[in-house]
C-alpha cells in the first residue's frame, strides 16, 4: 500500500496512512523483538513492491538463472528492510506511548536510517519516504529548505501526530465512561416513584472540546500550513533568455543495444532524430551511442557539431569513453557551437557498472551478462557544461537519486540534465520512480530538469518539481519546450544534508531522553 505514494500514483496521503498503522502496531507490540519483527515485516512489503524490478534487471536483461535473480532480489529487499526493523527496535525501547517519543524520536530515527541506507555501502536511497510527498504534498515545501530527507521526517511527524490524537481521543472517551458510571450511580434521586438522572454538565462537550486543545493537533496544523506557505516562495530566480530545447528518446529495447549487427541502425536513428530538431539545445540519453567514443565515426560528431551550430547552440550526447590508459567511462560529451566538453559519470551502480569487492564478489561478473561492468570513476566534483548559453550541471542515471552530490556543481548551473538509459527495468514502476526522483531534485535546487532517456520516461520538469512535458513509454519521441535558466540558491543548494542530519540527531536525542525520562525508565534502562 505503501508505494501507491510514489509514482505513478502520487498519492501522497496513503504512505501517511499505512505509517499511521505501522506506529500503531508498534505501540500494541508486546516487546522490541516483536516490534522489531513488524519493522522488518513492514520493510520486506515495501521494499518487494518498491524494488521488485531489480529482478527485471538481473534476470531479464542480466540473463541471471531465475532462481539465482530472485533469492538475490530477497535477499537485498531483506537487507533493506533491517532498517525500519532498527527503527522499531529503539522506538518500542523508548516507549511507544509516549508522545515524545512518537512526534520527535521516531521521525528522526526513521530519517537517520533513511539517511543512513542513501549512503552505506555507496548507498540506496530509492523510495525514500520523502519522495512520495514530491510534488503536490503540502510537506513537499520544506524540500527546498532541507531536501528530500526533511519530507521524510514531515511525514513520520504527520502520521505520529494523527496516531497520538486518535489515542487521546480514545483515552479520553474511557476516562468519560468511567465518570460517567460513577456519577450516574451517585446522583440518583426518586421522585413519585420514578427514577431520574443528573449528568455532570461538562460530561460530553467541554471534555471533547479539550480534544482540540491537544499539542499533537497544533503540531500537525503548523507542519501541513507551513510546508504549503513555503509552497508558495520562489527561492531562485531566472537568469538569461530562455531558450528551446530537445530531448530524444531512441527507443532502442535493451536486448538489441549492444548487438553488433543493431549499432549502424541505432547510429542513424539519433542521427535523424537530432537532424530534426531545430532547438538550441538538444540532449540524447545515457550510452545512446553504443560504441566508444574513439570508435565513432569522426564524420558522424562532425554532423551533430554542424547542426547544433545551425541552430546556434549544442547537443549533449551520451557515449562511453575509453582513456590511454585503458580506463573507460560512462560519459556525457558536448559538439556543437561552443568548445567541446566532458562529462564523467561519478557515482556508479554496484554490480550494474561496477563489481565491489572482486575477491568476495568476483563470481557476480560469471553469472551476468552487463555490457561494461568495470567502469571508472569520474572525478567527484565536476564543473557544469558551458552549452547553448546556460551553464548545464549533468549527472547519469543513477547519480540523480543523490540529492548531496547533485549539488556539487550548484551554485553555477542554470540548468539540470539527466540522461539515462532505464531499458533496463522493464516495464516496471522504476522509471515512473525515477521521473520522481528528479521532480525532488528539481524541487531542491530550484531548477529545471531536462532528462532525457532511452526508452521513458523522457520529460521536462519546471523548477517548483512539476512535469510540463513528458514521452509516453517505449516509444520513439522527442519532447520539445521552452526552459528557462535560473540563478541563485535554495537552502539546500547551500547547506546540503548537513541540517537535517544534525537537528535528526537532536531530536531523536532530546526526544528519546525526554520519552525515557517521562515513562520512568531511564533508571532501569541499563537492565532491561
Amino acid at each position: 500500500m505503501t508505494v501507491a505514494g510514489f509514482a505513478p500514483f502520487y498519492l501522497f496521503a496513503v504512505p501517511v496512512a499505512t505509517l499511521a498503522v505501522l506506529i500503531v502496531l508498534w505501540r500494541r507490540a508486546a516487546g522490541r523483538r516483536a516490534a522489531a519483527l513488524i519493522g522488518f515485516s513492514f520493510g520486506l512489503g515495501y521494499f518487494l513492491t518498491g524494488v521488485s524490478w531489480v529482478y527485471v534487471s538481473l534476470h531479464d536483461f542480466g540473463a541471471m538463472p531465475a532462481p539465482l535473480a530472485g533469492i538475490l532480489t530477497l535477499l537485498f529487499c531483506a537487507y533493506l528492510a533491517l532498517y525500519p526493523a532498527v527503527t522499531g527496535w529503539i522506538y518500542h525501547a523508548l516507549g511507544p506511548r509516549s508522545a515524545l517519543a512518537t512526534l520527535a524520536a521516531l521521525p528522526a530515527l526513521w530519517t537517520l536510517a533513511e539517511w543512513l541506507r542513501g549512503w552505506l555501502f555507496t548507498g540506496f536511497p530509492w523510495i525514500a519516504l520523502g519522495y512520495s510527498q514530491v510534488p503536490a504534498s503540502p510537506l513537499a515545501g520544506y524540500v527546498p529548505v532541507l531536501g528530500i530527507y526533511v519530507a521524510s521526517l514531515a511525514t513520520v511527524v504527520t502520521a505520529g501526530a494523527i496516531v497520538t490524537l486518535w489515542a487521546n481521543w480514545k483515552d479520553e472517551g474511557e476516562r468519560m465512561k468511567a465518570e460517567g458510571r460513577r456519577l450516574i450511580g451517585k446522583v440518583t434521586a426518586r421522585r413519585n416513584g420514578n427514577s431520574f438522572f443528573i449528568l455532570h454538565p461538562s460530561s460530553f462537550i467541554v471534555r471533547r472540546l479539550r480534544f482540540l486543545l491537544h499539542p499533537s493537533l497544533f503540531i500537525l496544523a503548523a507542519l501541513l500550513a507551513s510546508g504549503y506557505a513555503l509552497q508558495q516562495l520562489d527561492w531562485t530566480a531566472p537568469e538569461g533568455e530562455p531558450i528551446v530545447v530537445s530531448l530524444l528518446q531512441g527507443n532502442i529495447p535493451q536486448e538489441m543495444k549492444w548487438r553488433d549487427d543493431k549499432i549502424e541502425a541505432t547510429l542513424e536513428k539519433y542521427r535523424r532524430l537530432v537532424d530534426s530538431s531545430n532547438a538550441r539545445l538538444i540532449v540524447l540519453p545515457e550510452t545512446a551511442l553504443p560504441l566508444f567514443l574513439h570508435d565513432v565515426p569522426q564524420y558522424y560528431l562532425n554532423g551533430f557539431a554542424s547542426h547544433s551550430r545551425s541552430n546556434g547552440g549544442d547537443v549533449l550526447v551520451g557515449v562511453p569513453e575509453r582513456t590511454d590508459k585503458r580506463d573507460y567511462f560512462n560519459s556525457v560529451l558536448s559538439f556543437g557551437a561552443s568548445p567541446t566538453q566532458t562529462y564523467r559519470k561519478s557515482h556508479l551502480v554496484p554490480f550494474g557498472e561496477f563489481v565491489p569487492l572482486k575477491p568476495l564478489f568476483g563470481w557476480f561478473l560469471d553469472v551476468v551478462q552487463i555490457p561494461l561492468l568495470d567502469f571508472a570513476r569520474g572525478a567527484q566534483t565536476q564543473q557544469p557544461l558551458a552549452v547553448a548559453g546556460q551553464r548545464v550541471a549533468v549527472n547519469i542515471c543513477y547519480e540523480d537519486a543523490f540529492g548531496a552530490e547533485i549539488i556539487r556543481q550548484l551554485l553555477q548551473a542554470t540548468l539540470l540534465a539527466n540522461v539515462s538509459n532505464v531499458a533496463w527495468f522493464g516495464r516496471s514502476i522504476a522509471p515512473q520512480q525515477h521521473l520522481q526522483i528528479s521532480q525532488a531534485r528539481a524541487l531542491e535546487t530550484g531548477r529545471y530538469m531536462l532528462r532525457a532517456t532511452n526508452t521513458g520516461m523522457t520529460a521536462i520538469i519546471d523548477p517548483y518539481g512539476r512535469v510540463r512535458k513528458v514521452a509516453p513509454e517505449f516509444t520513439e519521441s522527442i519532447v520539445t519546450g521552452v526552459v528557462q535558466g535560473r540563478g541563485g540558491a535554495t537552502p539546500y543548494v547551500r547547506w546540503g544534508n548537513t541540517p537535517i542530519v544534525a537537528l535528526a540527531l537532536l531530536l531523536a536525542l532530546a526526544g528519546g531522553w525526554l520519552a525515557l525520562r517521562e515513562d520512568g525508565k531511564l533508571r532501569d534502562l541499563p537492565n532491561r
